[in-house]
């Protein structure tokens, strides 16, 4: 059952199109990466879904309700994330949920459990006599996310929530995240580090210039994006010559050679010549032949490693980079 649905879904300010006919479907459950450059779109359609903004045409529906018609109904379903969070001076973090937890009727021993519970689901409870702005950039996000779990909605709407972390608060948030999806939370969330996204989601969406280009799985993007598996390969000499050899490898769709810098090698600084070999997909049980051939002709090996291919290598593919 879609928990999120857009239906040409068009945002405009003034003759600036933000959203140009987006139609996006996410299943109850799903967790779903909304990926794309810097004014691709991302941001308008979270907050026309957080019912924040006005569409100017289309449809959006939340939990099978319209925004704009049923606001009313849609807020206690959602919980929003922005990408930072604001807070009253000198209210520490107790009161802070407790703020929140009011504005939604929730009263008395059941307001004070709430918090304590969302204050252990975020590991903050160590924290909850602190001040909200004494609070690291890492902690505030979580808190932020503590603030929107405090009604059990069934959706989260999460804009970059982990722009400007360092490396231990985004992995801190990417458990966190993982766990929410564990307890069947419908995530919404929109990200800069793909790699993570890549774990996290299994629906990725790729939107630029207010258009989505491709939603679907990991694998079925990089489907999409026709990547190709590319091997490279380093010999101690007659370096033309491997490279000719590899041509005729069948399966092989390019062969290149590239100098590379060897600086960071044990044999010292430098140049070395590498050769990039791409292969088909059909041909991808050839590749373990490589190194034997290659020996067997009289060539010694000194480096034989594959390109990871990933969200981002596919990213860069499907998109130009172009932002209004």
């Amino acid at each position: 059952m879609p928990m999120i649905e857009t239906i040409n879904l068009c945002k405009e300010y003034g003759e600036l199109v933000a959203l140009n006919n987006l139609n996006l479907t996410i299943n109850e459950g799903d967790c779903f990466g909304f990926i794309g450059p810097n004014g691709a779109g991302k941001t308008t359609t979270i907050k026309i879904l957080a019912t924040l903004l006005k569409p100017t045409r289309g449809q959006a529906l939340v939990d099978g309700k319209t925004i704009g018609f049923e606001n009313r109904l849609i807020r206690p379903v959602i919980g929003y994330v922005p990408d930072f969070m604001g807070a009253y001076e000198d209210m520490v973090v107790t009161e802070y949920l407790e703020f929140f937890a009011s504005a939604y009727d929730i009263h008395g021993s059941q307001r004070r459990q709430v918090v304590k519970d969302v204050l252990e689901l975020t590991e903050l409870a160590y924290k909850s006599n602190a001040e909200v702005n004494s609070l690291s950039r890492g902690m505030q996000q979580r808190l932020s996310v503590a603030r929107v779990l405090l009604h059990d909605p069934k959706v989260l709407l999460m804009d970059e929530p982990a722009s400007g972390l360092d490396p231990r608060a985004r992995i801190e948030m990417r458990e966190l995240l993982k766990e929410l999806k564990r307890m069947g939370k419908t995530i919404l969330i929109s990200s800069h580090i793909l790699h993570e996204l890549s774990e996290l989601c299994n629906v990725v969406g790729i939107i630029e210039r207010g258009t989505l280009l491709f939603a679907g799985t990991v694998k079925e993007i990089m489907s999409r994006a026709k990547l190709e598996h590319l091997i490279h390969i380093a010999v101690a000499e007659r370096t033309e010559e491997a490279a000719g050899l590899l041509r005729q490898t069948p399966g092989v769709t390019r062969v290149g050679i590239v100098d590379e810098d060897a600086a960071t090698q044990l044999n010292g600084a430098g140049q070395r010549r590498v050769i990039h070999v791409a292969f088909e997909e059909s041909a991808l049980h050839t590749i373990s032949d490589i190194p034997s051939r290659l020996v067997n002709a009289g060539y010694r090996l000194t480096q034989f490693s594959e390109e990871k291919v990933n969200l981002e290598t596919a990213f860069m593919r499907l998109t130009k980079g172009l932002v209004q």
